[in-house]
């Protein structure tokens, strides 16, 4: 049984984010933190957390099981007076990048960083081939087993849902020229379940 409130293929790869911490990570950022299990995860890795959410939905429960060193922002991480550029050891981002076009989602977040600074990227993406179909098809009597394992909980109610513009490849080709010589892993879930 998980300790986490609850499950979903987002919570599935909180693990891989905090293990990204890197090593006497000062500051990191969590966009789109919705209710802030992820940011309170970094808060153990990290000297200080900011998680920003544009939904005031979401960012109330995140404020109200707040760690100390954790601060939550409502704002919306394209705005240029909401967070400090260059200042964020990490940067992670879960489920949200397909909330807006993927090339600015990317490129603020960069912008972002601190020098050396480390951007982890969980997203969707839409299935376009029959390959694609198949692993996501895959996934889902894994996603629904585990939910059932970890509790039968699938996550917050109000969670803001939008359907990725991209597929597959587009997200790794677009990826790759934005950022030289990053990893792109597909590690896919359900496309029926979109969690921002």
């Amino acid at each position: 049984m998980s300790a986490d409130p609850y499950w979903n293929h987002n919570v599935h790869y909180h693990p891989a984010v905090v293990a990204a911490v890197p090593d006497g990570c000062r500051r990191a950022l969590d966009v789109g933190c919705g209710d802030g299990l992820l940011a309170g995860k970094l808060a153990t890795r990290t000297g200080a957390v900011t998680g920003v959410d544009r939904s005031t939905e979401m960012i109330r429960p995140a404020r109200a099981g707040r760690a100390r060193n954790v601060t939550f922002l409502e704002a919306d991480y394209l705005d240029p007076t909401a967070l400090d550029e260059g200042a964020y050891e990490l940067v992670s981002a879960v489920a949200v990048v397909h909330h807006t076009r993927f090339e600015d989602a990317v490129e603020h977040r960069v912008r972002l960083l601190a020098p050396g600074g480390r951007l982890v990227i969980v997203g969707l993406a839409r299935d376009r081939t029959l390959l694609d179909r198949l692993i996501s098809g895959c996934g889902l009597p894994a996603s629904r087993l585990l939910a059932l394992l970890r509790g039968g909980k699938r996550g917050p109610a109000g969670i803001p849902m939008e359907d990725p513009a991209l597929h597959w490849g587009e997200v790794r080709r677009a990826a790759l020229q934005l950022l030289p010589g990053c990893r792109t892993r597909s590690r896919r879930a359900p496309r029926r379940r979109r969690w921002a």
